[in-house]
């Protein structure tokens, strides 16, 4: 696990942890260019999510899961010094994609 994780993957992996998420969701609400805001690419790199592919379907279907390596990291995080909502930077909420 990595010996700490920067605010936005922790708010990541609370919004991951939030509810059902597909792959496409995820790249429309996190994807970004910026390297200081790369929480997917860090999370998936770190073993933190994966992607389970429910059927044969188109892979923006496949839904976005914490591993357990992944919620005890969420698990860990410090409540106190880190602020967690269901929100993900482009103002989507749980279930609203």
């Amino acid at each position: 696990m990595p010996e700490s994780l920067n605010l936005n993957t922790v708010q990541f992996l609370a919004w991951v942890a939030g509810g059902q998420r597909s792959y496409a969701e995820a790249m429309e609400a996190w994807r970004t260019s910026c390297p200081r805001l790369s929480a997917w690419e860090d999370a998936l790199g770190d073993g933190l999510i994966r992607l389970e592919n429910a059927g044969a379907g188109p892979a923006g279907q496949c839904k976005v899961v914490l591993t357990a390596r992944g919620r005890s990291a969420l698990g860990h995080a410090s409540l106190g010094q880190v602020a967690l909502d269901a929100t993900a930077p482009n103002g989507n909420t749980k279930g609203n994609a």
